[in-house]
This record gives C-alpha cells, sequence and structure tokens, in this order.
C-alpha cells in the first residue's frame, strides 16, 4: 500500500494552512577551500530561526544513492511514489508553458546547445542565450520544419536556452531514450526507442534532428539541439483527490508550473523575483489551503559551479522568509527536490535538508539548517515521500487509523 491509499480514508476537511518552500536543489557537498557547503557558507539567522523550534532531518528524495531528475524530485515531496508516476519533463515543460495537449502528442523537453565541427557538444545550454534569442530561433525552426512523415512538429520557446516540441500525430511512443548526452565532450545521443511501438516515432525526432542542425548551423553558440523528456500526458490523481487540499503553485519556470498542473495546484501568476514569489504567496494566502513556493535559481547557479551565487539566493530567500512566518502557517516546510551540489555542476544522489516547523511540533535539538545540522535531527534520513504525510498529520488533517 502507497502513503496516498493509506491516508485518503483517513483524510479531514479543516482550515490549516500549509506552506511548502523548495528550494530547487538546495542540498551541497564542502568547497575543497572552504569546507562548507552553500547552506553552512551562508548566514541565514531566519532558517536558524525557525530551524531551533522545528524538527529536522535529510530527505532521499528517490532512493539512497540515486540521483533525482526534477520531476521525481517534486512528485515525491508533494507526496507522490515516483517510482509508481513516472512523468516524462516534455509534459511538464508543455503544461507549464500552458500548451493543451492532445492524446496523440508526444512532448519532449529541448535544449540550444553548442556543437563543434566533430559533432561534440561542447556546451549543453549553448550559454545560456537571452530568451529574446531563443524565441528567434524557434521562430526559424519553426517555419523550415512543420511536418515530418505526416507527424505536425509544433515548437514554442522557453526561457533562455529552453524550448518544448510537441510531435503530434497517431501511434506515436513516448518511450524514447534521451538525447542529451548530459555532460560535454560527448556526442549527442541518437533517438531509439525503448519499445517496439516506440520506432517509428524516433525515426521522426532522428529526422527532426537532422534537419534542426542544418537549420541552425550558422546560428553559432546555439547551433544544435538536445531533447530530453519525450512523453504522453499521464493519468495522475489531483491534490484535491489524493489530499482535500485546495492547492496553490508559485513557481517562475515552466516546468514547476507543469508539474504543478499536473497535480491539480492553481499556478498563480508572479514576477521573475523571489521577493515577487513571496509576495504573490502573502496576497493569495486566504484563498488555498496548500502552497508551493518554488526557487529556481538555487538549482541553476548549482549546475553553473558558481558557489558564491548559490549562497546568494539563499541568503536572499532567508531575508523573505519573515513574511511567511507573519502569517502563521499551522505547517511550513523547507527543503529541496534534489542536491545540485557546485562543486559537481550537476544534480546528486546526496540526501536534501529537511525542515518542518509546525505547531504541534516538539522541537528538536537542532538550530542550524544545513545538511550536516539536519542530520542529527529528530526526522533522521527519510524517504522524501513520507514529508506530505508527515504535514497533513501536523495540520491535523488525518484521523487516527484502526479503532
Amino acid at each position: 500500500m502507497d502513503s496516498q491509499e493509506l491516508i485518503k480514508p483517513l483524510l479531514i476537511e479543516n482550515e490549516t494552512k500549509l506552506i511548502l518552500l523548495v528550494m530547487d536543489g538546495l542540498g551541497g557537498i564542502p568547497d575543497p577551500v572552504l569546507r562548507k557547503t552553500e547552506l553552512e557558507t551562508a548566514a541565514t539567522p531566519n532558517l536558524d530561526g525557525i530551524t531551533s523550534r522545528g524538527i529536522c532531518g535529510l530527505a532521499d528524495i528517490v532512493a539512497p544513492g540515486i540521483t533525482p531528475g526534477s520531476g521525481p524530485g517534486h512528485l515525491a515531496l508533494f507526496g507522490y511514489d515516483p517510482l509508481k508516476y513516472e512523468i516524462g519533463r516534455g509534459v511538464l515543460e508543455a503544461l507549464g508553458m500552458d500548451l493543451e495537449l492532445t492524446p496523440d502528442d508526444v512532448a519532449v523537453r529541448g535544449n540550444y546547445a553548442t556543437m563543434d565541427a566533430r559533432g561534440i557538444i561542447t556546451d549543453r545550454r549553448a550559454g545560456r542565450i537571452a530568451t529574446e534569442r531563443n524565441v528567434e530561433l524557434c521562430k526559424l525552426l519553426q517555419s523550415a520544419i512543420q511536418e515530418i512523415s505526416g507527424v505536425r512538429v509544433l515548437i514554442t520557446p522557453g526561457k533562455e536556452h529552453r524550448f518544448v516540441i510537441l510531435f503530434r500525430g497517431k501511434g506515436l511512443s513516448g518511450d524514447l531514450n534521451d538525447t542529451d548526452p548530459q555532460k560535454e565532450g560527448l556526442p549527442l545521443k541518437p533517438p531509439q526507442g525503448t519499445t517496439p511501438e516506440a520506432k517509428r516515432t524516433a525515426e521522426v525526432v532522428s529526422e527532426f534532428i537532422r534537419q534542426a542542425n542544418e537549420v541552425l548551423k550558422s546560428q553559432h553558440p546555439a547551433n544544435s539541439v538536445l531533447l530530453r523528456g519525450f512523453a504522453k500526458h499521464p493519468d495522475i490523481p489531483s491534490m484535491k483527490e489524493a489530499y482535500g487540499l485546495k492547492s496553490c503553485a508559485i513557481a517562475t519556470y515552466p516546468m514547476y508550473r507543469g508539474l504543478a498542473q499536473l497535480v491539480g495546484m492553481e499556478v498563480l501568476r508572479t514576477g521573475e523575483t523571489v521577493e515577487d514569489e513571496f509576495k504573490t504567496l502573502v496576497e493569495n494566502y486566504k484563498k488555498y489551503d496548500f502552497f508551493f513556493l518554488h526557487v529556481k535559481k538555487t538549482d541553476s547557479y548549482g549546475e553553473d559551479g558558481n558557489f558564491r551565487k548559490k549562497v546568494e539566493v539563499i541568503l536572499e530567500v532567508d531575508a523573505q522568509l519573515p513574511k511567511l512566518i507573519a502569517l502563521d502557517p499551522d505547517v511550513l516546510v523547507v527543503t529541496g527536490d534534489h542536491s545540485t551540489p557546485a562543486v559537481l555542476k550537476s544534480h546528486s544522489w546526496h540526501p536534501v535538508p529537511y525542515l518542518l516547523w509546525a505547531k504541534t511540533c516538539i522541537p528538536d535539538e537542532v538550530s542550524e539548517f544545513s545538511e550536516r545540522s539536519c542530520a542529527k535531527g529528530m526526522l533522521g534520513r527519510f524517504p522524501a515521500v513520507e514529508g506530505m504525510r508527515l504535514m497533513l498529520a501536523h495540520a491535523q488533517r488525518l484521523a487516527k487509523f484502526g479503532a
């Protein structure tokens, strides 16, 4: 029995408020010179203050030793078993851009990338080109590639180097491998179906990449494309169905808005800054039971290997935190969807620090929000999928189990 099946008959409706603050890629490992992680380096008096009044632990997002993607990471934090609900990134990005998916669509997330004359990827993000340049390139591709073998090709620009493609046609499958090699110095991977039904789709995608590389060959640094997260729309219960919660999401990046929509959250319009996001939550506090607040740049700077900038984002979040504390929520959780140590420049398998503050907490003895401190907390090391159950319990939204 999974967590949702266990708690569904126990759900109680009340007026409690729950906030889940996710700093994407929050966890880190010590810098070799400083010998501290990003969290240990940042001075965070507000985070430390609620840490001293809450309970802490380290959360394994998927399983010990497994490096999670952002999709599985957030699903786990929302209480959905990421091994049961595998959702391709393309669907999340498409929904986050408010694209309407049909049963005939395969969605995929794209990156513009830099490829050298030998076919080797030298920059997986094309220098994080400006969004305006991305829009121009998507128009260029769309005008040149509209259909392949009877399959419509619909290209939509996202932020910076990111875009989404919908391959629309009968009999398509999302069972394809990513073409992104995941690190520089390698050629892109050829698209291959992981099931026999995906063979035709792989052929269409392969032809798209060939044509796209031809169209982009003079557009350095964005002279190639990498595709990841092929998927069709899945069947997944909403937060209302699973937990009885009227929920909303505050996020600036399409993928996270898409993920929130997928589980039935209402996505609120917000500005681009961390301050804007916190302000949006405060302005809408009376309207919802559950609030998902997502901060992206901790992950972006971690992937860039920019330790100092990741620290600065943590400081920015800490400065905004009093706005949430002033709301006096019944439950407040601060955590990450995975670790992205700047030292590694990538997602990693390390567990993430997890802080739960609630009016019903028995505080542990931890007084600093960091990886090593949270390891000493009352929650210990636990599966992240259990966190939602703890939030509901501390919000007094679960009845007694058994007689």
